[in-house]
This record gives structure tokens, sequence and C-alpha cells, in this order.
């Protein structure tokens, strides 16, 4: 079930995978929940980890309005007051590797490192690229097997499958009285989020991060073999090269595989050679 905590006006839901300090914040993906990290949960990497449900996905509060950056980040500074946590690694995936910088930015008193997953500039068609995986989105699946089946298929998985994927999507869902299940999250959530991110100036925030931020990007294809990377390799460079303190490095996997499995042990790899560095 994990754990809640009162702030911004919600109530936030976040799992808590205890470790070494630092303790590491771990943002999920714009329609994914908290237990997209648990095979980074699972893996070497010694550190505590705190996975959130961003508002309005998972297991958190879904207000009606109220999902720019800014609330996002509110959110999660609230919760760090109330675990008592001055300062933190900020991990994210996709959307929540824009809220990483976004808070690094602008609260770099918070944020010591960064690391920044298979993210970066919006593109201006994001909904259009990131449809396939929204289509769930509002519908209701007759039962939780007939949802697990159709995205267990979906080709970007490209036959991979465990536990901790299976149960990122039970996480994923509520069950209906009827036994029928649908996606936690619902479109006029995401669309609001989505539309709030293509607002912020990103040129200028990834500007302002000053603290050390590792780019893992994940360039396999998203879909069946040949099929471009969620994130193409120009984009991804792109956006290191915006940030100061920015350094890139590509890792197994495509947008959804690089954080199950051995991918996940690598990323791990990757996260503590960056964090033992000086």
């Amino acid at each position: 079930m994990g754990n809640f905590s009162q702030t911004n006006n919600i109530t936030l839901h976040y799992l808590d995978h205890p470790g070494a300090e630092p303790t590491i914040i771990c943002l999920h993906g714009l329609s994914a929940n908290a237990h997209f990290f648990d095979g980074l949960a699972a893996s070497s990497l010694p550190n505590r980890l705190l996975a959130v449900d961003l508002r309005g996905r998972g297991l958190s509060d879904k207000p009606a309005t109220g999902y720019s950056m800014a609330e996002h980040a509110a959110d999660i500074l609230g919760l760090m007051g109330n675990l008592g946590l001055d300062r933190v690694i900020l991990a994210g995936h996709s959307y929540g590797g824009l809220l990483t910088c976004y808070l690094a930015a602008n609260l770099p008193e918070r944020g010591s490192k960064c690391s920044v997953m298979d993210s970066g500039f919006m593109h201006p068609s994001v909904k259009e690229i990131i449809k396939p995986s929204l289509d769930r989105l509002g519908q209701r699946i007759p039962s939780w097997e007939a949802y697990r089946d159709s995205v267990k298929n979906a080709a970007y998985w490209q036959g991979y499958w465990d536990t901790a994927v299976e149960n990122y999507y039970r996480a994923d869902v509520q069950t209906n009285e009827d036994g029928s299940v649908q996606a936690r999250s619902t479109p006029a959530i995401i669309a609001e989020a989505v539309d709030s991110g293509l607002a912020e100036p990103w040129a200028d925030i990834f500007g302002q991060v000053r603290q050390p931020t590792l780019m893992l990007h994940a360039p396999g294809a998203y879909g069946a073999p040949g099929s471009p990377p969620v994130v193409p390799i120009a984009q991804a460079q792109e956006t290191v090269n915006a940030l100061p303190n920015g350094r890139y490095k590509a890792v197994p996997g495509n947008h959804m595989t690089m954080l199950f499995g051995a991918n996940a042990e690598t990323v791990a790899q990757e996260i503590m050679t960056f964090l033992e560095e000086s």
C-alpha cells in the first residue's frame, strides 16, 4: 500500500524503499505510478528511494485541476518537509525528468544532484506521439486479466514481462464493482499536465539547473524492431547540451524496459558511478 502524506492541500502516496543516505526521490512519467521504480528498488542501488505517485496518478489525490509544474513541485517540496529531508537526489523518468529539472532550477538548495531518465525538450506533437500508451485512459476493460494481456502484448514491451512489470500495471488500475478495471488517471488530468508542461520555457529552465545532472537515455525501439525511440538521440543530446553541468549516458532498453529486469541494474550502476563522482 505504501505511505501517505498531506502536502499542498492534497494527500500524496509514496513508496519508501529503505536504504542509505542520501535519499533519492523518484518521479515517474506522465501517466505512470510509483511502482515504475520497483525494478530500481530491487537493484543493487544502496540509497533510500522515495517513489512518489504524482497528483492525479496512482493512489494520490486527483483534484479536478491543478497539474502545472509548480503544483507538482509544491507537492514534492511539502513531502520533503514532512519527512525532514533538507537535501536529496532528484531522479525522474520522462515527464518526471522534466519535473526533476523544474525542481532543481527553482529550488537549487533542495537537490544536490539529478538524474534525468529518457526525458528532454517536449515535442509540440507530444499528445500524438504518446497516444498509443494513453489509449487505455478512460476505458473500462472487462477484467484485470484482459487488461493485463492487452498491455503484455503491446509492441513496446517486445515480449518482455516479469513480476515487477505486472505489479506496475496492477497499481495502474482500479477495480469496479462489476469486476471491470480502468486506469486511475483520467484523460483530462493527463491533458492538463501536458498542456501545462508545453507552456513552460524549458530552454531557460534547463539552463538554470546548476547541479550535476546525468541523462540516462534509452535509444531502443519503442515498438516493433526498427521503430524510433520515444526520445531521439538528437533530442537527448540537445537537452544535455542545455544543462550547464549535464552528462550523457546511453543505457539498454527502450522508454519502458529501461527500468526493469537486467536493464534496471544497469541504470543502478550508472547512478552509483555518478553519485560517487565529485
